[in-house]
């Protein structure tokens, strides 16, 4: 497993970026219609006169998958014409690949056959090897695919198979139940033997004498195998042997003669450079012995030339002097990882940070064990210091993306991940890494929507971002997992409240089509069930109260998410939030700037002008709720309302000038220099009013408007009135003969400040 993440020479970490060729690759997976187009019968075929050689059709596969494309029968048909297309290495992982799919892939005559998590496949087509196996030099058979596997989960009877590829170099099988009839003499070629989980029952491992290339042996969580390890020691030429189970807890890897067990194996396999006793207690209980050696060893040596070499694992002391390139060591009995004198280069073990980081490394398609080592990097994250953060993040992330099923893999990963994240190296991230990470996290949790913890984890790791900026590329996968946080969870839970925290942010910083896009996924109606359920319950909580801010930051400038707010029986909701929680100021000021965006709609206000709705508004002019806010945007939506005209204003009580009486009352006592808790992107709403001649209360508070947030902000917002005309239209009011003078003046002070804030720029 190669490591993508880089220390970069700006000391950044950060990822390659893509090749050219990956960014072709990129775009053919986006878009299949370069090289194919919908058949009559709704499946997709090569366009005429496409032929795609080897390299290009094994490098989409490839690709299709790394970009988080689903691969299943749709997109393998591309390749049924064996003329004009042609396979040798495939690779699949978390496929809805079915049966079908897999004989049109076999009908290339493949060199590499991979399949992880092929949950379609079934043992109905380990046919498919004996018709198309002659080619096959490597054949992986991992999790989840069903080839050689039981026909039905509750079966005892093992597929009766035999392996027709007598070509194979390779092998992995996982879970298989190996019968005494399998024959393996006529695997010539076969070098590597993987039987990770696979159960011998009758299957007796001498049957592998016979197979002279065999350089590994991997016999990982395969037990027992203490009467068979005379056979394996007959295997002379093994380079590599793995005897570790995942745990010995239930008694699985004790052995009775542990130290001469191990002595026996590394007597006999001579060449081993890789071993793992991981989980087992083979390395004996620690007691250090001396080996008596020479400095040649055909030659009888004198007291003085002779020396001794120490190992702290018994049985290894042949090796002390030729150490192993790397031994597993992982959860073995007495702490076999945490002893000083180990002969061998690389140790996967707890005992510290380079022993967990490789053990993530070798064990990094066992998602059961490396979970549990993802498990001990989280607590090196939480109490201790790692120092080695990207190869950290490089195993976390394959470990992720290897799993995606597995989901205490996606858990444990997620876990480490807020850590890691939450350190120090943040600021370090590069762009690719960073949208590894957040890929990586969406990936594990619209794959667990149903799990809180995972849910959690992930949205809890997404605040150390900075948002919205750094999810943009991934807004509206996100937008639907957090409204799955909001609204399937358990209420008031801690995940329902921090998915509508991140999705109130999200809300806050985005464009109007952003905006569109939470409202037609349903963020309004959402909002509201929440609300309405709180008020069912009289319960006021900051879920109640980021409901209202959330549909204030999609209303804004969005007319139609307006409407949804309306049609949603959300001024029912307001009424009764008033009436049943008067005295939240925070509730207060987010109902009343939600109501501040629909009075800018102006097909929308007819619904507000009703005598209910106005004379609560104009009751919320004389408010103190924090500070001048609820006043103000009262008065805003009243000013809106008014603006219509008096044909517009159909109550009779109150009447239109008495409202309008209020609200110049209400703006003369607000103080021009008060900070404000808003925030414009846009004055168009508030500039349009100051055209309003026929209705000049409404020009005096959108000048009071411009006149606050311009003395009070004036670097942000004394260029939004000059970018949006502001000035122009600001002189031709002072001009115009309608508005009253302090209208006119609070004007003057508009344009004063701008002024003045555009020669301190000139002057900086």
């Amino acid at each position: 497993m190669s490591c993508k993440v880089r220390l970069m020479e700006d000391g950044s970490l950060d990822e390659e970026p893509l090749t050219l060729k990956e960014i072709a690759y990129q775009k053919l997976c986006n878009n299949l219609d370069i090289i194919s187009s919908l058949r009559p019968d709704g499946q997709r075929g090569l366009n005429p006169g496409i032929v795609l050689p080897n390299e290009i059709c094994d490098g989409f596969l490839e690709n299709y998958q790394r970009f988080n494309r689903p691969l299943d029968d749709s997109v393998i048909r591309l390749f049924e014409d064996t003329q004009r297309t042609s396979l040798k290495i495939v690779n699949l992982r978390n496929s809805t690949l079915s049966s079908l799919g897999l004989e049109t892939l076999m009908r290339h005559k493949l060199f590499a056959l991979s399949m992880w998590y092929c949950d379609m496949i079934t043992v109905g087509s380990h046919h498919l090897l004996a018709h198309y196996g002659d080619s096959l030099r490597s054949l992986e058979l991992g999790i989840s695919s069903h080839l050689l596997q039981y026909a039905e989960p509750n079966e005892k009877e093992p597929v009766d198979f035999q392996l027709t590829c007598p070509h194979l170099r390779r092998l992995v099988l996982n879970g298989v139940v190996m019968h005494h009839r399998l024959q393996f003499a006529h695997l010539h070629d076969l070098g590597h033997l993987d039987l990770t989980s696979c159960v011998l029952a009758n299957f007796s491992l001498e049957a592998l004498g016979s197979l002279p290339n065999l350089h590994t042996l991997i016999l990982f969580n395969v037990w027992p195998i203490a009467n068979q390890l005379h056979a394996i020691c007959c295997l002379r030429r093994l380079c590599t042997l793995d005897i570790s189970i995942s745990s010995s807890g239930n008694g699985h890897g004790t052995y009775d003669l542990p130290d001469q067990t191990l002595e026996m194996l590394m007597d006999n396999l001579r060449h081993l450079t890789h071993l793992d006793i991981s989980g087992t207690n083979l390395a004996g209980n620690g007691v250090a012995t001396k080996e008596s050696t020479s400095s040649n060893a055909t030659q009888p040596s004198t007291k003085m030339e002779q020396h001794f070499s120490l190992t702290d694992i018994p049985g290894l002391a042949s090796r002390t002097q030729r150490p192993l390139q790397f031994l597993g060591l992982y959860h073995t009995a007495h702490w076999a990882c945490k002893r000083h004198d180990i002969p061998a280069l690389e140790v996967a073990g707890d005992a510290n940070e380079q022993q967990i980081l490789t053990a993530a490394r070798y064990y990094h398609d066992r998602p059961v064990l490396l979970t549990r080592v993802l498990n001990d990097l989280y607590h090196l994250f939480r109490f201790e210091n790692c120092k080695d953060i990207h190869t950290a993040l490089d195993v976390v992330l394959s470990a992720m993306d290897r799993h995606l099923k597995f989901k205490h893999m996606q858990i444990s990963g997620s876990a480490t991940l807020f850590y890691i994240v939450k350190g120090r190296d943040r600021s370090k991230f590069g762009t690719l890494l960073r949208n590894h990470i957040i890929r990586t996290l969406l990936n594990g949790m619209e794959m667990h929507l149903t799990d809180d913890t995972m849910l959690r984890n992930g949205y809890l790791t997404l605040t150390q971002f900075h948002m919205p900026f750094d999810v943009l590329f991934e807004y509206e996968r996100l937008i639907k997992i957090l409204l799955h946080g909001v609204s399937k969870t358990e209420q008031e839970g801690f995940v329902q409240r921090i998915a509508i925290y991140l999705l109130n942010t999200l809300a806050c910083q985005v464009d109007g089509r952003q905006k569109l896009f939470l409202g037609e996924l349903g963020v309004v109606s959402t909002m509201l069930t929440l609300i309405k359920d709180r008020l069912t319950r009289s319960v006021f909580d900051d879920v109640m109260e980021v409901s209202w801010s959330t549909m204030w930051n999609v209303t804004d400038e969005t007319a139609i998410n307006c409407k949804r707010f309306l049609d949603g029986r959300g001024m029912e909701y307001f009424l009764k939030c008033l009436h049943t929680f008067p005295d939240r100021d925070e509730l207060l000021r987010n109902m009343m700037g939600l109501l501040g965006n629909v009075a800018e709609v102006k097909w929308l206000r007819p619904k507000l002008m009703t005598q209910e709705f106005i004379e609560v508004f104009a009751r919320l002019l004389d408010s103190l709720s924090d500070g001048i806010e609820v006043s103000y945007n009262a008065a805003g939506v009243l000013a809106h309302i008014a603006s219509d005209g008096a044909d517009a204003w159909t109550i009779k009580t109150p009447s239109r000038e008495h409202v309008l009486e209020r609200m110049v009352a209400a703006i003369q006592r607000w103080n021009i220099k008060s900070e404000r808790n808003i925030n414009y992107r846009s004055f168009e709403p508030i500039l349009s009013l100051v055209r309003c001649y026929e209705t000049p209360q409404c020009q005096h508070w959108a000048v009071w408007a411009l006149a606050n947030l311009t003395q009070v902000y004036p670097e942000k917002y004394c260029q939004l009135v000059e970018q949006e005309n502001g000035i122009q239209i600001l002189n031709e009011l002072i001009e115009h003969e309608s508005p009253y003078c302090e209208i006119k003046r609070i004007a003057r002070l508009v344009i004063e400040q701008c002024d003045s804030g555009s020669d301190r720029m000139v002057e900086g």
